[in-house]
This record gives C-alpha cells, sequence and structure tokens, in this order.
C-alpha cells in the first residue's frame, strides 16, 4: 500500500463548517512554537529508537513506539490543554503526552519499570500513559477499552450542568473542557468503538475521538479490518458528529483539523472525529517484524511521508527556521536523551513489600468500624421488602450526595420526561430505581442504551470526573459484554496507576433462580467470576435489612463494588425490615449467626440462607442435630475469623450456595477451612450446590438442579453422622 491518494482526503463531513474562509489556525502559529513542535517530534522518535537499543540490551523488557504518528500527535498536544482538558490515549501517543507536559525522564523510568514511573510505578508496560497533573487517564491493554471511559468522561460536563445543588461543581468541570480519545485504525472494529460514537453523538457531548490510521492492525491491513478501507466514511451517518479527514503526517494539516474539531466540541455542538492518515516506518512492537507482511516498496512509501523528515524541510521550504537552528534542536534533543536515560537506569526498583498497595484504598476501609452501624438502627415504619429498603437506600444516599447519579437500563420512570405525569414509571424490571427519577430529575437518573459494556464503561468515566455512578445491570446472565470493562478496567484502575486514579463505581446486578420459569438465562449465579478479581469487592445480601446496610457502605467506600441481589429474595415476607435510617451501615467482611449450633456449621449466603436455615430447623426437630448456620454476606472480602471460629466450635462443616457444585464459589471456601481449620476437623468438608448444568425452564428441572431444603437436610445429617 503506498502513500494516501487524492481519494482518500476527500472531505466528507457528517456536520459541515459554514463556507466561510478564514485563516487556517496554523497560521497564528509562532517560530518558538513551531520549533518547539519539531522538538517534541524528534524526541519522541530519539526516545523510540533509545528505548529499542535497550530492550536489545536486555535492559528494559517491552518497545512499541510512537513512530510515524508524531506530526498528528504533537499538533494534539499544541491544540488540548493539559490539566484542562481529558485524555484517553492509546499506546502510539508518546509524542502527545510529551507535548502535554510529560518528560523524557519520565517516559524512560516507565521504560525501565521504576518506583516512580509517574504512569503506573512500574506496574504495566512501557506507553501505558497516565499522568494525574495533566489529566491522562491510565491506559490499559485491552484496545478499545478507553473509548466509553472516555464517553463517561465527556458525560461529566453534561450531569454537573444539571446538578446545580452540588457545591464546586465550577471547579469539577469548567463548562468548556474536551475530551480527547485517541486509538489506531484497527481498533475502530470493536463495539465498543460504535457503542461510544452513539451516545456521544445523541447526547453531543464533548469529545474528540482522534483516528491514527497507519493502515495496519499489527499485520492486518485496513481494508481487511475496515469495510470500504475508511473509518471516516463509515460512521458518516453519526448526527451531530464533525468529521475531518487528514494527512496526520503534515503537522500544519493536522494542527488545523484538529483546532477546527477542539472548536467545535468546545461550542457544545456535539462530538468529532478527526481520521489521520499517518505510517507506520517501526514494526508494530519489538515482537513483531513487519517484514514478513509488508513489501519493501510499500515500506519505502511510508518513509518518503516520514513526518521526521517532512516536517524540517516544510520550515526550511517557509524559512521559519534555519538549518543550524534545526541543527540546535537536534543536539539539544540528544542531550536531554542522555541524561534522561543516565537518570531512568540508575532510578530504584519499586519496593517488593508494594505489591499489595493499592489494590484497594488505603485511605476509606469498608471493612472498618467506622462503617458498622449495624448495632444502632433507628427503625421507622413497618417491615417491607428487599426491593423497598434498597429504593430507601439510593433515595437516602442521592439526597445526601449530589454527586450520584444512576443510570442502566430501564432505571428510569420514563426517559420522555413530558410523559411523566401520565404515567406510573417504570424504575427498572424489579422496581429498585422506581420513583427516582420524579424525585432526583432525569440529569442524575436515566436509561442508558440496551449495552452492558456502555452502561458500566461509561460509569467509570464519569467517576475520573468525580461523581459517583450507582449503575445496574439488569440480570446476571447479561453482565458478560461489560467484564471487560469490569476486570481489565474498573478492577485494575487504582493499582495499575499507583493510585493515581480510581473509579468508586457501585454495579448492582440481579441474579439467581428459584423463581419459577427463569430458564438459563435469567437465573445464573456465578459470583467466583468477580470474587477472584482482585480490586473488587463482592456483596450478597440475604435479607431486606442487610440490603439496605451493604448497599449504603458500596456507596459511601472508595473501592468498585459488585453488588449481588438475589431476585428470588426482593419481595420474600421472610426477610422483611422496617427502614433503619439514613446511616445504617454494615462492614465488608463481616459475615452473620444466622443461627446457633453445636453439631455443624453451614456456611452459605444468598437464598440459599433460609433453605439452610429451614432444614436445620427440621433437622433438630426430628433428630436433635444443632446446626449453626452463617451468612457470610460478603463474599470478598470473606468474614474469616467468623468461618474458622464456628468450625473450631462444631469440627464439621457444610458449604452450601446455589453455583454450580465444580469451580464455583464454595470451592475455594472449603479450601480454605480444609488449609486452616484442619485439626479442628472430625469429618471432611463437605459441599452442597447446584448440579453441573445451567437452570433449566421446566420448574421440576429447576427443583433438581438447585439446592432444596431435602437436599441441604440430606447432606447435613450426613455430615453430623461422620
Amino acid at each position: 500500500m503506498g502513500g494516501i491518494g487524492p481519494k482518500l482526503l476527500e472531505p466528507h463531513l457528517a456536520t459541515r463548517t459554514s463556507g466561510r474562509t478564514r485563516a487556517p489556525a496554523s497560521a497564528k502559529l509562532e517560530k518558538a512554537e513551531l520549533l518547539e513542535l519539531y522538538r517534541i517530534m524528534l524526541l519522541s522518535r530519539r526516545i523510540d529508537d533509545r528505548e529499542i537499543q535497550l530492550k536489545r540490551q536486555n535492559r528494559i523488557y517491552f518497545q512499541i513506539s510512537g513512530a510515524g504518528h508524531e506530526a498528528v500527535t504533537a499538533a494534539a498536544a499544541k491544540v488540548f490543554r493539559p490539566g484542562h482538558d481529558w485524555f484517553y490515549l492509546y499506546y502510539r501517543d508518546r509524542a502527545l503526552c510529551l507535548g502535554l507536559g510529560m518528560t523524557a525522564v519520565e517516559q524512560l523510568l516507565s521504560a525501565v519499570g521504576a518506583a516512580e514511573d509517574p504512569n503506573s510505578g512500574g506496574r504495566q508496560m512501557p506507553s501505558h500513559w497516565g499522568h494525574r497533573e495533566l489529566n491522562i487517564v491510565s491506559t490499559s491493554s485491552p484496545t478499545g477499552t478507553q473509548f466509553l471511559q472516555a464517553v463517561g468522561a465527556a458525560e461529566g460536563w453534561l450531569r454537573y450542568a444539571g446538578i446545580p445543588e452540588l457545591s464546586g461543581r465550577e471547579e469539577l468541570s469548567r463548562g468548556d473542557e474536551v475530551v480527547l480519545c485517541t486509538t489506531g485504525d484497527g481498533t475502530t472494529s470493536e463495539g465498543e468503538f460504535w457503542e461510544s460514537l452513539n451516545t456521544a453523538s445523541n447526547l453531543k457531548l464533548p469529545i474528540v475521538f482522534l483516528v491514527e490510521d497507519n493502515h495496519y492492525a499489527i499485520s492486518v491491513p485496513v481494508e481487511v479490518n475496515t469495510a470500504g478501507g475508511s473509518i471516516s466514511k463509515l460512521v458518516s451517518g453519526f448526527p451531530n458528529l464533525f468529521i475531518q479527514e487528514v494527512d496526520g503526517c503534515d503537522v500544519f494539516a493536522s494542527y488545523d483539523a484538529l483546532a477546527q474539531a477542539h472548536e467545535y466540541c468546545r461550542a457544545r455542538k456535539g462530538p468529532a472525529l478527526v481520521h489521520a492518515h499517518v505510517i507506520r516506518p517501526y514494526s508494530h512492537s519489538l515482537s513483531d517484524d513487519e517484514v514478513q507482511y509488508r513489501p519493501g516498496g510499500e515500506r519505502d512509501a511510508d518513509a518518503a511521508r516520514d513526518p521526521l523528515r517532512r516536517f524540517p524541510e516544510q520550515l526550511l521550504a517557509r524559512s521559519v527556521a534555519t538549518q543550524a537552528e534545526l541543527d540546535a534542536v537536534k543536539a539539544a534533543v540528544e542531550e536531554d536523551l542522555r541524561v534522561a536515560t543516565d537518570i531512568a537506569l540508575a532510578a530504584p526498583q519499586p519496593s517488593r513489600d508494594t505489591v499489595y498497595h493499592h489494590v484497594y484504598s488505603m485511605e476509606v476501609d469498608p471493612t472498618s468500624e467506622g462503617f458498622d452501624t449495624e448495632d444502632d438502627p433507628r427503625f421507622t415504619g413497618d417491615p417491607t421488602t428487599m426491593v423497598d429498603l434498597l429504593n430507601v437506600c439510593l433515595r437516602d444516599e442521592m439526597t445526601r450526595d449530589p454527586r450520584i447519579v444512576v443510570f442502566g437500563q430501564d432505571v428510569a420512570d420514563c426517559s420522555r420526561e413530558d410523559n411523566l405525569p401520565q404515567v406510573k414509571g417504570k424504575g427498572g424490571v424489579f422496581k429498585v430505581t422506581w420513583g427516582l427519577q420524579r424525585a432526583f430529575g432525569g440529569t442524575r437518573v436515566y436509561n442508558s442504551p440496551l449495552a452492558e459494556a456502555n452502561i458500566v464503561g461509561r460509569a467509570i468515566g464519569l467517576a475520573h470526573r468525580g461523581l459517583k455512578p450507582v449503575v445496574e445491570i439488569q440480570f446476571f446472565d447479561y453482565i458478560w459484554p461489560a467484564y471487560m470493562q469490569l476486570r481489565d478496567e474498573l478492577a485494575t484502575m487504582r493499582w495499575r496507576s499507583n493510585n493515581a486514579w480510581a473509579a468508586p463505581v457501585v454495579v448492582r446486578v440481579s441474579y439467581g433462580g428459584y423463581l419459577k420459569g427463569g430458564g438459563p438465562y435469567h437465573s445464573q449465579t456465578g459470583a467466583a467470576v468477580f470474587t477472584g478479581v482482585p480490586g473488587l469487592r463482592v456483596v450478597c445480601p440475604a435479607t431486606a435489612l442487610d440490603a439496605n446496610g451493604l448497599l449504603r457502605t458500596a456507596i459511601r467506600c472508595e473501592d468498585p463494588v459488585i453488588v449481588l441481589e438475589h431476585k428470588h429474595l426482593y419481595r420474600q415476607t421472610y426477610n422483611k425490615a422496617p427502614n433503619p435510617g439514613p446511616n445504617f451501615m454494615i462492614p465488608f467482611g463481616k459475615a452473620k449467626l444466622v443461627r446457633e449450633g453445636a453439631d455443624l456449621t453451614v456456611v452459605t449466603y444468598g437464598a440459599v440462607v433460609q433453605r439452610a436455615l429451614v432444614a436445620a430447623k427440621e433437622l433438630e426437630a426430628e433428630h436433635g442435630l444443632r446446626a449453626e448456620i452463617l451468612d457470610l454476606r460478603s463474599l470478598s472480602p470473606v468474614d474469616w475469623p467468623a468461618v474458622y471460629g464456628s468450625v473450631r466450635k462444631t469440627n464439621r462443616v457444610l458449604v452450601a450456595y446455589e453455583d454450580a457444585l465444580s469451580w464455583g464459589y464454595g470451592a475455594e471456601i472449603a479450601a480454605r477451612i480444609a488449609d486452616e481449620t484442619f485439626a479442628f476437623l472430625d469429618a471432611p468438608v463437605r459441599r452442597l450446590a447446584a448440579t453441573d448444568t445451567f437452570v433449566a425452564y421446566a420448574p421440576d428441572l429447576e427443583d433438581e438442579i438447585l439446592p432444596q431444603v431435602p437436599d441441604l437436610k440430606a447432606a447435613m445429617l450426613e455430615l453430623a453422622r461422620f
């Protein structure tokens, strides 16, 4: 593939500017600014070269370059405002970061994995950019996960503008900030790219998508990756989207295109997409060899467009600089690079004892006594259901903290607010959020598209902007499109950025069976999928009172929390409770002793708690055996002292859970009990769980699949007689 042909650069704007002619923005650039652009571009290339050298010397461990992208990314740094605008970048944005204010030392500290690396403290690979002071949000390896987070950050302006009661909102949102989200052409194939354009265009958000199109996704050429070979033509139907296509190897043209996009977004007309055609003169990374799939003629054509060749030629041709001045810039860059390399290679590595730092917040501990008001409820009103007490908690917390926004599919009362006086309101499939939109307005309670990654990704970006998202995933069975955002982004954010960034998002999700007619896609459980992820807190209330207290703790803590709400328990009469008051909290990692006993322990949670309690009562009446029932409530962290203490007292333990028996949550509980209390056990640790199948639709099949009271009784009796 050769250079850009004229056909690729034909304008095609979803939103066009007026026909008035005016001087291009680049005409206002002073000589000093242009020489600084050259310095940034050259420094970026030379850092790439130095890292390649260091990698071959085994002094760093990975390298991926921004070579060929320097013109458009340096221009972007000149247009956008560090510390004012927001940046969600990808790994080829070395020149952009340098232009925003990151130093060569800081970038090389990342390459060597130094403790003082501001990007991640040595926790991420090089070129995974992040800088708190510059508003560069921590970049991760999965391609495309930044899109929805960037949309959420841009949405922050919209939410702040609609919350007048929020004090200090002028500092949190200045009203003219713009989000820059960068990507390669290959990543535009990700579904989240299209989800992000959909929401950004729909809400007219101030976000610029910069597509740095080097015509290859590793070895896959653009025409294979993108229908028609042009992403800007493909997205031209999005409303409110301002599109510019530009030669990204030309600094002047890139600056002009980006300046127009930035101006469009600052004016709050909608999002923009700048499609910049760049080159990739080096292989994808040092793990790749482009010679294997790119012919020499194609690479030679790219070399002729190299921005490190073209820009100095332009400066000389326009009499902006002399050769002596350009040589002086080169000499200064080489000296800066030499000093930066020496500093980075001498920098200390992170201390081994820091590996657990910032997995969770080290400032706000939801397991502490400060979150334990369980012994002092201020009850009012008649006992009511879990649904009602979850709703009460959300109302109380939204009244207390105007930063809280609630969204998801169907959570609003009515998206068409003019219709609210005529309708009862939806408020979620299970009515947990009913009435919240009426009480707090559509800015704070609103519906999302039917897209789970959209919900969680936007929530992460909103959290970066200082808001407190409490989002709903309608059914556990449908959470999987969001799993990349949950596992690779939400859970890792604080740790991977070495505490520079965090996203304390609360994700509510209904789960479980025992409701007839759910079938394989409305009845599953799977707590272990989330409890096995460091950085996530996971709670699972079995009663209305616990649901109220655990949700309040989840909202007030500074960690991401998954709140598992069992559908079967939403409206049960046996777990009702009065309203415990607006300060009722249950700390994470505190189990509840549901029933005392001396003969065996049942460790359980969720809907199995009540079934275990019924089985224990029948077992005592029929056989005189007294089983102790321990409701974990908090699945991560676990109240291990309570578990071990009960087992040491009864010497027998049954772990009962609703998930499939094999590889489920109970397996880890059983293993830890065996490890820590082996000397106290008078019988093997037993497990009782669902069958290793999915949950079926037919009632008789569901009863056979899920743990029932007779199953629990039989298992408990067998264990007691061992």
